[in-house]
């Protein structure tokens, strides 16, 4: 405890971000650090899990260090340690969770684990007080997208998710087609302002009638075929107009979807989460259909949409106040359902 609150510190390191936050009763944020290896991996076009291991080894006690100094915490203060253990890289994984079995162990601190969707999810709490279950979320980031029913902090239904390539994916994949680089969602975020989203048509692509789930390998297919075959005919291509456009056809399937699986299931409150949520033309469309169906968004700060730790304490947090915690012999996992977790 401390000055009465109840104090969580959180550790991250599921893909490339080695992050440590300090949580005050789960939604107040006393530091949150992150130490990004996007640079180390811009490179190799995408993350080299054994590089992202090596580095977050590296890393991680540093980075725990900062979080507790910056927060002017100290180990006697803690109540809680949160770690997310899956999905994930389970190299990656499992450096954040040595570490906190080492922390847990050493201070005598209880230890919980944290599904890395339900982080994503609880970003949302941290800057809006006023936020509760139940709720619908739009989940959609490098390796998910899904549509989810909250139901209670620890009680999740997933609506619909990615059948083949997330979003995220998609997004590294097409930008590095059109000679973009990585990370390829910024990168075409910013491109596609200068282009013309009817320029160039993709196929939007809804699968059977009343699915929620999603499909993008196609349409990543589509923006290859386009670009091989106007440049085997000579002719120009405007890459503004294509990432104009593919992000325009990925974007209109994902706001459809989610608008409309809140309006149907009565929800009247919507919240994206992941690393796409960070998109200011997802966020556009997303406001703007919101407030046609009468259903109040909330969207994190783009540093909450990324992998970051406050989030992992807050959910922590919520799932510790649920009776819920876990022991030293807690595993990481590369697959891991929200909905079983």
């Amino acid at each position: 405890m401390k000055d009465g609150r109840h104090i969580t510190l959180a550790i991250e390191s599921s893909c490339d971000e080695t992050a440590a936050a300090v949580m005050a009763d789960g939604r107040v944020m006393l530091s949150n650090i992150i130490s990004s290896q996007i640079d180390i991996h811009k490179a190799f076009g995408g993350v080299v899990p054994e590089i992202a291991s090596r580095h977050h080894l590296t890393n991680v006690n540093h980075v725990v260090d900062m979080a507790l100094e910056e927060a002017d915490v100290t180990p006697e203060e803690i109540d809680l340690i949160g770690v997310t253990k899956g999905p994930g890289l389970v190299g990656a994984l499992l450096i954040g969770i040595a570490t906190a079995k080492a922390l847990s162990l050493a201070w005598g601190k209880p230890l919980i684990g944290v599904h890395h969707i339900q982080g994503h999810i609880s970003a949302a709490y941290v800057e809006n007080p006023d936020l509760e279950p139940p709720f619908m979320a739009l989940v959609v980031s490098g390796g998910h997208t899904e549509i989810v029913r909250v139901e209670d902090y620890d009680s999740y239904k997933v609506l619909g998710s990615t059948r083949d390539d997330a979003a995220g994916e998609a997004f590294d994949k097409v930008a590095r087609v059109i000679g973009l680089g990585y990370p390829g969602g910024p990168l075409i975020d910013k491109l596609a302002k200068e282009g013309d989203p009817d320029a160039v048509a993709f196929k939007r692509v809804f699968l059977e009638k009343g699915s929620l789930d999603f499909s993008f390998s196609g349409i990543k297919t589509a923006v290859l075929n386009y670009m091989n075959t106007e440049k085997q005919a000579g002719r120009p291509v405007n890459t503004a107009d294509v990432a104009a456009g593919f992000q325009q056809a990925v974007l209109a399937v994902i706001v459809t979807k989610a608008v409309g699986a809140a309006a149907d299931a009565g929800e009247d409150k919507i919240i994206m989460a992941g690393g796409v949520a960070a998109n200011s033309r997802l966020r556009e469309m997303m406001e703007a259909s919101c407030a046609e169906k009468g259903i109040k968004l909330y969207v994190p700060s783009p540093i909450l949409c990324t992998d970051n730790a406050a989030m992992i304490g807050c959910a922590a947090y919520n799932m510790a106040m649920k009776g819920h915690m876990d022991g030293l012999d807690m595993d990481a996992y590369a697959r891991l359902d929200i909905e079983e977790a």
